[in-house]
C-alpha cells in the first residue's frame, strides 16, 4: 500500500533532506518514526533533495507498507507526536501503487526572503541584507530566467546532474509592506544549488555590481566561475509541489506563510 504524506519543516538542524551515514537528515528522521509506529522497515522517497540548512513550506514524499493503514488521521497525530517539533505532518493520502513523489511532481516552486534590517525572530528564516537593493532591476534580470533552459552557470559542479536543462516558468521579486524581498521561481526542476546561486547574482544586480544585461552574459556563459556566491541556506523555502490531479491533490499546506 503506497501513501503520500504532506509536511513542512525548518532545516536548520539537518543535512538536507536525503540520508546521509552519520548526519541528521530529514528523511532518516522521518523514516525511523514511520518505522516505530508501523512496526516494519519503511523507507521514504521525497519530492527532491533539499540541501543543508534549507526549509520546507510545503514538501510532499511517498512510502509503502505492507498492510493498509487504518486510520491515517490516527497515524499523522502519533507521528507528530514523535517527531522532532521542526518537522510537522500534515496529511497522509493513499495512492495509486506506482504514484511516485519525485518523478511524478511536474512543478516546484521555491522562495528567498531577504530581510531590510537586523530582527531576532526572522534571523533563521531570511538573509538579512543591510544594502539597498534595486528591485526594479532585479526583476529585468530575473525575467531572463524563462527565456533560456541550460542553467549550467548556477549548477554546483559535481553534482553528476545527467543534464543541467530545467524550464522556468516563473522568477519574480516582491516586497511587502515591511520591506522584506521575496524571490518566487517555478520550473519543472532544479539543480542542486541552482537558487541560492541565482539569488546570489541577483543580489548583485541589484546592489550594482552587475547591469541586467550582464547578468544575461552569465546566464548565456555557461560557466559557473561567472556567477556569485550562493546566498544563505536559511532563507531558502521549497514553497510548492504540484501533481497530475490524477496522480495526487494536496490536502493541506496549499497558502504559503513565512511564519
Amino acid at each position: 500500500m503506497r501513501y503520500f504524506l504532506e509536511l513542512r519543516y525548518n532545516g536548520a538542524a539537518y543535512c538536507g533532506w536525503q540520508r546521509q551515514p552519520d548526519m541528521p537528515t530529514v528523511q532518516q528522521t522521518l523514516e525511523r518514526a514511520l518505522t516505530t509506529l508501523l512496526r516494519e522497515p519503511v523507507e521514504v522517497t521525497g519530492a527532491g533533495r533539499t540541501d543543508t540548512g534549507v526549509n520546507a513550506a510545503y514538501y510532499v514524499a511517498h512510502f509503502d507498507c505492507t498492510t493498509p493503514v487504518e486510520d491515517p488521521a490516527q497515524l499523522v497525530y502519533k507521528l507528530n507526536f514523535l517527531l522532532p517539533g521542526d518537522i510537522a505532518v500534515g496529511s497522509m493520502t493513499p495512492v495509486a501503487e506506482d504514484a511516485h513523489a519525485r518523478f511524478h511532481a511536474r512543478e516546484r516552486e521555491y522562495r528567498y526572503f531577504i530581510g531590510p534590517s537586523k530582527n531576532p525572530f526572522t534571523r533563521h528564516l531570511t538573509w538579512q541584507y543591510y544594502v539597498p537593493l534595486d528591485v526594479g532591476r532585479m526583476n529585468e534580470a530575473a525575467a531572463m530566467l524563462t527565456e533560456y533552459d541550460d542553467f549550467t552557470s548556477f549548477a554546483k559542479l559535481n553534482s553528476n546532474n545527467k543534464t543541467n536543462i530545467c524550464r522556468v516558468r516563473q522568477a519574480v521579486w516582491t516586497i511587502d509592506g515591511h520591506g522584506t524581498m521575496c524571490f518566487t521561481i517555478r520550473a519543472d526542476r532544479f539543480l542542486r544549488n541552482m537558487v541560492r546561486s541565482i539569488v546570489g547574482t541577483l543580489v548583485d544586480v541589484g546592489r550594482g555590481r552587475y547591469t541586467p544585461e550582464e547578468f544575461r552574459a552569465i546566464v548565456e556563459s555557461r560557466d559557473l566561475s561567472r556567477s556569485s556566491a550562493g546566498a544563505p541556506a536559511q532563507g531558502l523555502f521549497l514553497s510548492d509541489v504540484r501533481y497530475p490531479p490524477e496522480i495526487f491533490e494536496p490536502q493541506c499546506y496549499t497558502k504559503f506563510k513565512l511564519l
